[in-house]
C-alpha cells in the first residue's frame, strides 16, 4: 500500500495528476442516482480538470449522458497538465488543431445532443475548441463555466484542494469531488462540514484507492505499478468524495450499544484504554468538556455529552443523529471551545529526548498516571499529558439515539 509520503512528494513538485479510476466513479455517482434517479435530469455537468483524452469523468458522463437525462456535459483541460505533453486524438483528427495553441491553450470540450445523425450520442458528438487561456480552473473563463453549470464533479489537484472548495462554494453549484481525508483538518473545509454545506460521499466507495499517472510518473511508492492497460498507477491511502448530492446511506444511523457493554465486551476498546491511557472507561480531556471515544463503533448510546471521535466518524455521520460543535485542532476549530490553555511543557518523544515546546495547546490532551511506553508525552508541572489525533466533537440529538 503507498505510504503517504507518496502523496506529499506529489503536492510538493505539484506532480498531482491523479486519474480517477471509472469504476471509482461509476460507484459513486450510482449512490446519488440510487437515491434520485432524476438527480442530473435536465442538468448541465461541467468537469473541469478533465481532457476526455485521459479523463474517466469526461467517459463516464458521455456514456451516461442520455441514461441521466443531462442537458449538457462541459470539460475543461489544463494546458500545462501532464495529459497536455502529447497530442490527443481529439487535436490530430481535428480542422481545429493549431499547433502554436497547443501548449499554451487550455481546451474546452461540450457534449449536447447528437451532432452526426448516427441517432446516439456518444464522444463522436463532442464538440471541442481552444480556450482564450490554459484552462486554469481558477480563471474568469473557467469561472464562467462553472457559474454555467448546476455540477461540478471532479478530481481537483490535491495541492490545490483548499482553493477548488473556495471556489466551488463560492459558486453555490452542487458537486463532487476527490480529495484525501486529511483535509477534514484544513480550516477552509471543517467549517462547511461542520455547517452542513457539504458532507462526505458514499463510504462504501471511500478508502485506499488505484490512480493512473503520466507515463513520466516516478513509482517509487509500494503497492504501485502497470496495470493489464501498460498504464502506470499509485495508491493512494484515505481517498474521500465531498459532495453535497444526497444519498441514501447519509441517513442511515449508527446502531450503536451502550457505554458499559461497549466496556464489557469490546477487546479493541478495552485494550486502547488500557494500554495508552492507563484507565478502564472513558477518559475526558483535560482541556475540553468533552470524553475521548478512539474508535466510531464504540460511540455509546446512552451518553447525552460532548465526545470526541477521529475524523472517520464523518463516513457514517448521520446529520439526523448528531451535531457537530468542533474539531480539535487549532486554526481549524473554535478557540473558544477549549477550556485552558497550558505554559511551555517539556516533550518526551518516543525514543526520550527532550524539548521545550507548546504543542499541547494544539490539539485535545488526556492527564495519565505515568509515561506511555514508545510514545510522545508532555511533562508540565510534574503532571504528564498525551496527546490525541484530531477529533470531532459531536453531540447526540436528543430522541435520536441508537
Amino acid at each position: 500500500m503507498a505510504k503517504n509520503t507518496n502523496l506529499g512528494a506529489a503536492k510538493l513538485g505539484k506532480n498531482d495528476e491523479f486519474y480517477t479510476q471509472y469504476a471509482d466513479i461509476e460507484a459513486e455517482m450510482n449512490a446519488y442516482v440510487e437515491f434520485n434517479p432524476d438527480v442530473f435530469r435536465g442538468k448541465t455537468i461541467l468537469c473541469p480538470c478533465d481532457d476526455p483524452e485521459w479523463s474517466n469523468f469526461t467517459r463516464y458522463f458521455v456514456a451516461n449522458f442520455t441514461k441521466f437525462g443531462l442537458k449538457k456535459l462541459i470539460s475543461t483541460s489544463y494546458a500545462r497538465g501532464a495529459g497536455n505533453k502529447t497530442l490527443t486524438l481529439f487535436e490530430m483528427n481535428s480542422p481545429h488543431f493549431d499547433e502554436s495553441k497547443h501548449e499554451a491553450k487550455g481546451r474546452l470540450y461540450t457534449l449536447t445532443s447528437d451532432q452526426n445523425g448516427d441517432d446516439k450520442v456518444d464522444s463522436d458528438d463532442l464538440v471541442w475548441d481552444y480556450l482564450e487561456g490554459d484552462g486554469d480552473f481558477r480563471s474568469m473563463e473557467v469561472t464562467r463555466l462553472r457559474d454555467e453549470a448546476d455540477f461540478v464533479i471532479t478530481n481537483p489537484p490535491f495541492s490545490l484542494f483548499r482553493e477548488f472548495i473556495d471556489w466551488i462554494i463560492d459558486g453555490k453549484r452542487g458537486f463532487s469531488i476527490i480529495g484525501n481525508v486529511n483535509a477534514i483538518t484544513y480550516k477552509e473545509v471543517f467549517r462547511f462540514l461542520r455547517d452542513g454545506l457539504f458532507w462526505l460521499g458514499d463510504s462504501i466507495h471511500s478508502g485506499d484507492r488505484k490512480f493512473n499517472v503520466p507515463d513520466d510518473y516516478p513509482l517509487e511508492a509500494a503497492g504501485c505499478g502497470i496495470d493489464s492497460n501498460g498504464k502506470k498507477y499509485i495508491q493512494v491511502k484515505g481517498v474521500r468524495w465531498y459532495t453535497n448530492i444526497d444519498f441514501k446511506e447519509r441517513h442511515t444511523l449508527l446502531e450503536l450499544d451502550t457505554m458499559s457493554n461497549n466496556l464489557k465486551f469490546n477487546k479493541t476498546l478495552r485494550k486502547k484504554l488500557e494500554k495508552e491511557y492507563g484507565c478502564d472507561s472513558y477518559p475526558r480531556y483535560d482541556n475540553y468538556d468533552a470524553i475521548e471515544v478512539p474508535f466510531t463503533e464504540c460511540i455509546p448510546s446512552d451518553y447525552d455529552g460532548v465526545m470526541g471521535v477521529p475524523i472517520t466518524f464523518l463516513d457514517k455521520y448521520c446529520p439526523e443523529q448528531f451535531n457537530i460543535i468542533d474539531i480539535t485542532k487549532t486554526g481549524a476549530g473554535d478557540p473558544t471551545t477549549k477550556t485552558k490553555e497550558y505554559p511551555r511543557q517539556t516533550q518526551v518523544d518516543k525514543n526520550g529526548t527532550h524539548s521545550s515546546v507548546t504543542k499541547l495547546n494544539d490539539g485535545a490532551n488526556i492527564k495519565i498516571e505515568s509515561p506511555p511506553i514508545g510514545k510522545t508525552y508532555y511533562i508540565v508541572d510534574d503532571a504528564i499529558y498525551i496527546q490525541v489525533y484530531p477529533r470531532i466533537l459531536i453531540r447526540p440529538k436528543k430522541g435520536d439515539r441508537q
